[in-house]
Order: structure tokens, then C-alpha cells, then sequence
């Protein structure tokens, strides 16, 4: 069958990125190149189901490189023979691209409200377990002294057992919501220096991942959840967008993280200042999506600038987006030594121990560590309750929703309990 007859025939079946890819490889020098695609079929997998689909797809090669249950899914590199002849299986409900995501506090944490929090309440996150989806965590002194914070690591790069961070991306996030300031004596510190951190690695060394592995790292952590205590999943990556929320399979497992009770907090992106620019997964309804201001080294929040990079709303759906933002410009946190940040960019340190970064990536972070707050004053909060709450309490910039949602994160509203 030709390329354009068996594509026009089964469009339904693949989801638009991967369409596109489809077409790109075809027209290029690459057409006998594999796909990374993710599988999702009508039922849940099981061992007859994928012995029959094996036998369909007959001398092609299928590999499974993860299976995700919590999603009716497989992922694999097929040939575009494979794909074709998968696509008119009947047990098959769904094929997608497998694409890649990429990674997107002395002034910082005090600006925001979480340092009066913390000495006017004793809220410091301490009980709620934050976990971490990123490059991995190095474990700094800010982290595990004068007790180890970092309570479980999961590694679905290289399947290490110990906590490490090759990138020096995952690092930095972790001390943006929940560095203690050990080394600092107090300076750089994030919004819940108590908190404990689940470090989950799902990007490689140059900080990308593919939606498969982060789907099992989110997949990881809701099975998790219960006896690592986990109440809050913070992700600083994102990726184009180029579908609606229903049909991305990522934006998909954050929903299902949601619903199992985990509060989502996704950065907005880096792709501003342009209208429709809020990158996957950040387009989730139900995540608490950050967008980024320049704080300006000042603790009041009446001169925050949104920055020019901060991705804008509205999501595919309509939505607005972002929910809320929060400060992301030069923003000084851990340092992973010899990772890769460290070592291409010397220029960025802030002595031996600390590092300087920006984004919406980082700004993400800081919401996560203020939600830990939040969870510590009001246990029982779900995770809609904790987004409506700070969305309500958030400090009024003067700016249109779909440039920085419901304001900038303010922790003050707990002093008035």
C-alpha cells in the first residue's frame, strides 16, 4: 500500500506529531529510520493480547522498551512497515510519538511570602514528601544535613541505585523548593527547607527525556505514593505542543497523578512572550502551571516583572494558562559538582556550593515548596483545593491571565490564620 493511501487510511489511528514525523522521514534521506512511538491499546495488557499482537505484526520487529499499565500502553522504535501494519490491528486504540521533553534563593523565597511563613508559623514543608522529576539529585549538604532529606530515588536513565545528578538541573530544582541553607548559614534557602524529597530521574545528561520514560516516572511515583507519603510531584521540563491535552499521553498521566491525590506543578515554558506558547505537559487542566517574573533582588512583590521568556496562554483547549507564576530570574540554588551545567558554564557559580540559574523551570520549584507549606498547615487539602487556594490568594500583578494566571505565589495569607 502507498505511503499516502495507508496514512490517509489510518490517520485516526496516530495521533498529529506523529503524523508529522511520519512525513518528514518519508520525504527525507531517513525513510527506512525506526519511530519512538508509544502503543496504547482498547484493553489492559496482558500476556495473550501482546502474543497476539506479535503474531500479527509477523517478521517485524516490536521491542518493548517500557510497558505502562497505568495507561493501556507500550513504548518501542518500530519501522514504518511495523507502523503500518499496527495500525490495522483492531486491538490497537492509539499510536503516538514517543517525543522529547526538555528542562525549561536568597531573594527569591523570602519574596513570596514562605520565610515570614516560616517564622511566624513553623511552616517549613516538614512531613510532606515532594518528588522531584528532573535529571536526578546530588546529594548537597543543604539536602541531607543535618538529616538526609532525600528519602527515595528512582532512576529510569541509567537504573542507578544512589542519589546522583549528572546534568546538575535536578539539583538545583530540588533546592529552589526545598533547600535548607545549610552551607549559606540560611541565605539560599527554598520555600520548605523540612521537606522531604523523592529524586526522580527521567532526563539524561542533557536534560531531555522522552514522554515514555517521564510517564513511567509519574506512573512510579502515583504507585509510590502512599508509603513514601507523597503529596506533591514537581516537573521542570516541557516540550512543543502540537495537540489537544486529550490526545497527549503525557498530559494524560498527569490527570491520572491528579486524580490519585498528588498536587501536579508543571513550569509554564520558555517559549514567551508570544500568545499560545505553554508547553506540554503544562497545558494539563488539572496541574498548577508557573510561569516566571524577574523579582528584581527586591522583597516586595509590587515591582515583579513578568519575564519576556515566560511562556503564554491560552492552552489548545482554551484554557487559561498559566495558573500562577513566580520568581525565576537568576535565581541562586545547589550546584551538582562535575555535572554538566558546572562544567559548561563555571560563570554561573555563586561560590563553591551554589549556582545561578533562570526560567520557568526554576520558578516551578518554588511553587512546589510553597504547596508543601500549605499541605503542612491543612493536611487533608486535595490537590484541586491547594491549586484554588493559591490561585485565590496570589499577589495581583495587573496582567491579562493568559501572561501570569491569578498573580505571583504569596504565602502571607497563612499569617492570618
Amino acid at each position: 500500500m502507498g505511503e499516502k493511501m495507508w496514512m490517509k487510511q489510518y490517520a485516526s489511528k496516530m495521533n498529529r506529531p506523529l503524523r508529522n514525523r511520519i512525513r518528514k522521514t518519508v520525504h527525507s534521506s531517513k525513510g527506512s529510520a525506526t519511530l519512538p512511538v508509544i502503543i496504547q491499546f482498547n484493553h489492559k495488557l496482558i500476556q495473550s493480547r501482546m502474543q497476539a499482537l506479535h503474531k500479527h505484526l509477523g517478521s517485524h520487529v516490536m521491542s518493548v522498551k517500557h510497558r505502562i499499565p497505568m495507561l493501556n500502553a507500550v513504548s518501542s522504535h518500530i519501522s514504518m512497515k511495523c507502523l503500518e501494519r499496527m495500525c490495522c490491528w483492531e486491538g490497537v486504540h492509539k499510536i503516538y510519538l514517543d517525543d522529547i521533553k526538555s528542562m525549561s534563593l536568597d531573594i527569591a523565597t523570602p519574596s513570596i511570602g514562605a520565610t515570614a511563613v516560616k517564622r511566624s508559623r513553623g511552616l517549613t514543608g516538614k512531613g510532606i514528601n515532594i518528588a522531584v522529576l528532573d535529571t536526578g539529585v546530588f546529594p548537597h549538604p543543604d539536602l541531607v544535613r543535618p538529616v538526609n532529606r532525600i528519602v527515595a530515588f528512582k532512576d529510569f536513565i541509567n537504573h542507578r541505585k544512589r542519589p546522583y545528578d549528572d546534568n546538575g538541573h535536578g539539583t538545583h530544582i530540588t533546592g529552589d523548593a526545598a533547600g535548607n541553607g545549610w552551607l549559606s548559614k540560611g541565605k539560599y534557602r527554598g520555600p520548605a527547607p523540612e521537606a522531604g524529597i523523592v529524586g526522580v530521574k527521567v532526563l539524561d545528561i542533557n536534560g531531555d527525556g522522552y514522554d515514555s520514560t517521564i510517564i513511567k516516572g509519574i506512573e512510579w511515583c502515583v504507585a509510590q505514593r502512599k508509603c513514601l507519603k507523597l503529596r506533591i510531584l514537581s516537573m521542570s521540563f516541557g516540550g512543543p505542543v502540537s495537540t489537544s491535552c486529550q490526545d497527549d499521553l503525557l498530559c494524560q498521566a498527569v490527570e491520572k497523578a491528579v486524580k490519585a491525590g498528588l498536587t501536579v506543578v508543571i513550569a509554564a515554558g520558555n517559549s514567551g512572550p508570544g500568545r499560545k506558547t505553554i508547553e506540554s505537559p503544562g497545558i494539563s487542566p488539572s496541574a498548577i502551571t508557573v510561569g516566571a517574573v524577574d523579582d528584581r533582588r527586591t522583597l516586595t512583590q509590587k515591582d515583579d516583572r513578568i519575564t519576556l521568556y515566560s511562556s503564554r496562554g491560552p492552552a489548545p483547549c482554551g484554557k487559561i494558562k498559566p495558573d500562577l507564576v513566580a520568581p525565576g530570574e537568576s535565581v541562586i540554588s545547589l550546584r551538582a559538582p562535575g555535572s554538566q551545567l558546572a562544567r559548561n558554564f563555571p560563570y554561573l557559580r555563586s561560590g563553591q556550593q551554589y549556582f545561578v540559574l533562570s526560567g520557568t523551570s526554576i520558578s516551578t520549584p518554588i511553587v512546589s515548596g510553597a504547596a508543601a507549606q500549605l499541605l503542612q498547615s491543612c493536611p487533608s487539602l486535595s490537590p484541586c483545593q491547594v491549586k484554588a487556594r493559591l490561585k485565590k490568594n496570589a499577589f495581583r500583578l495587573g496582567l491579562k491571565p493568559n501572561t501570569a494566571g491569578s498573580g505571583e505565589i504569596n504565602m502571607r495569607f497563612l499569617l492570618r490564620k
